[in-house]
């Protein structure tokens, strides 16, 4: 790609630039979906910024065979003094090209981020599908400014067809649990432990205890903890408690998560209440 002249996007102190390298012709709404991702999730990180308006705009500078080459334009107004703004734009941009390099390697790695919904996994399911849908492409993100006339690439970040295939893995597999969760939700249900463990829980991962919620299941299940408070809640009355954790009650809302219609874990989501239970309960 040729070297942008230091006016010809004077309003943005900085380019964002997406490059894909194809091998084959890209399906148009593919193609669009590549570059409409990247704006959504730049508008969601603007728009967490009280001194900007969430507003980016696309801006195609070169087609090429062989690859295709685009500039996202951050058009954003500020309350902020020139110098300033065009400081903490040049900032955002980095820190945009990091984060989504962090989530797509997530992603390709077989892990969901933890604040990941469903808008977030369509949106990274449209970045990657072009690349995925091509044998033998990649796709480069970089965040540039531009001193003198000259281009400085201040963050980058590359996948490959191969990152995008175990994206999309990921996201697949992420919208099957969703979905067969999404019906298993139970509010303020009555749980005691039949096994505790003292030892944090890896996060989103069975903890060692087991619990029975008779409402919902006549048997004990493992747990999962949602939430980083739900833990602490309940870790709190097997560490520091004076009575025994069996002898306590939960109020508390959890999912069932099933595997092939099979209950398989409670996840809990929220500990409402701590009660402690008669002799005879």
């Amino acid at each position: 790609m040729d070297n942008l002249k230091s006016d010809d996007h004077s309003a943005s102190p900085v380019i964002l630039t997406l490059t894909l390298n194809n091998s084959q012709p890209i399906e148009l709404g593919a193609f669009v979906n590549a570059f409409l991702s990247l704006a959504k999730e730049y508008q969601n990180q603007i728009s967490k910024n009280p001194d900007f308006e969430n507003e980016a705009t696309i801006y195609v500078k070169e087609v090429r065979s062989g690859s295709i080459v685009a500039d996202l334009v951050p058009v954003i107004a500020t309350t902020l003094p020139l110098i300033a703004a065009h400081a903490e734009q040049v900032w955002q941009s980095v820190e945009f090209v990091k984060k989504w390099a962090d989530r797509i390697d997530s992603l390709a790695s077989g892990k969901v981020p933890s604040s990941f919904g469903r808008s977030d996994l369509k949106t990274f399911a449209s970045a990657v599908e072009a690349i995925a849908r091509d044998p033998n492409a990649s796709a480069v993100l970089e965040a540039a400014t531009f001193e003198d006339g000259k281009r400085n690439v201040r963050a980058a970040f590359k996948f490959s067809t191969r990152d995008a295939r175990a994206v999309e893995k990921t996201i697949d597999a992420e919208f099957i649990r969703l979905d067969s969760e999404k019906d298993a939700r139970y509010e303020r249900v009555f749980m005691t432990f039949t096994r505790s463990d003292i030892k944090d829980a890896p996060e989103g991962k069975r903890s060692g205890e087991r619990a029975l919620i008779p409402e919902i299941l006549d048997r004990d299940l493992p747990i999962i903890y949602a939430s980083a408070l739900a833990e602490q809640r309940v870790k709190h009355e097997i560490r520091e408690a004076d009575d025994n954790i069996f002898k306590k009650g939960f109020v508390v809302d959890v999912l069932v998560v099933t595997r092939n219609a099979r209950p398989m874990v409670f996840k809990i989501f929220e500990v409402h209440d701590v009660v402690d239970l008669s002799d005879d309960e």
